[in-house]
């Protein structure tokens, strides 16, 4: 990661680690276990696991999100090796080099322009005939002399052994098989949160991220939702964070109001 403040750069497991680390030293106990489901019992939550049920009197929701995945061949193995879902943290590493972006939504396009203050070249590969991006944002992409545009094409594989190396392609209107060389895949088409277990419990959008107030409180007291599980969310470590401290700080508020000794 090379955009968390004041820390010019850091393996993104080591940045959660220290924050895991800082957080069980002020009296946090962690337990990893999987969340199926959540249910509102009175004034209280019980949360169900897939090894037990906790009762709490709050409950602060930060599932995160899953990028969509392409589902080829390569992409799995090769992740953080050159197929990357985040050209923000990633595309420094490719500096002077051709690259490949997948999609044509918004963050394709706001993505891949920021990718061309690293690269000499990015391919936009598209599976339609024309960009489902903002009409500035497509703009900004056709004017920029570093991106071209590979339109009613798939990757159907990603090459590479230790790194990515290219692309396989298939053009949707021909059938025709092609390759392209490439340093890395960038890779943009939507994600989904992980928010199944909130369905019929809390309002969510059509994307399903849980839709909260400026508090990140739901509308169900006692459960707040932060990060990139919840609405609008900036998609970043950073804002995640700010959320999440947000959430904490009502929660408290919350808890010494209605739960007092």
């Amino acid at each position: 990661m090379e955009n968390y403040p004041g820390v010019p750069s850091i393996n993104g497991f080591d940045l959660a680690q220290a924050m895991l680390e800082q957080a069980e030293s002020c009296g946090m106990e962690t337990q990893l276990v999987e969340t199926t489901a959540l249910e509102q019992d009175g004034k209280a939550w019980l949360v169900r696991t897939a090894e037990g049920e906790y009762l709490a009197r709050a409950v602060i929701v930060t599932a995160g999100a899953d990028y969509n995945k392409l589902g080829v061949p390569g992409e799995e193995r090769l992740t953080g090796r050159g197929v990357s879902y985040c050209a923000t943290c990633d595309a420094a590493f490719f500096k002077g080099q051709h690259v490949a972006v997948v999609g044509g939504g918004d963050a394709a396009m706001d993505e891949g322009l920021f990718t061309t203050r690293h690269v000499d070249k990015i391919s936009v590969i598209h599976r339609r005939d024309r960009l489902r991006a903002s009409a500035i944002l497509q703009e900004r992409a056709f004017a920029n002399s570093k991106m071209e545009f590979v339109w009613n094409t798939v990757v159907t594989e990603i090459l590479g052994e230790e790194a990515v190396t290219g692309v396989r392609l298939r053009n949707r209107e021909t059938g025709e098989d092609s390759s392209m060389d490439v340093a890395a895949v960038f890779i943009f088409i939507g994600q989904h949160p992980n928010t199944d277990f909130l369905r019929g419990l809390v309002p969510t959008d059509e994307g399903g991220h849980a839709v909260v107030n400026d508090w990140m409180e739901t509308e169900r007291p006692g459960l707040y939702v932060a990060g990139d599980a919840r609405r609008n969310s900036a998609r970043q470590v950073v804002s995640s964070a700010g959320d999440g401290a947000t959430a904490a700080i009502a929660a408290e508020h919350y808890l010494s109001s209605n739960f007092a000794a």
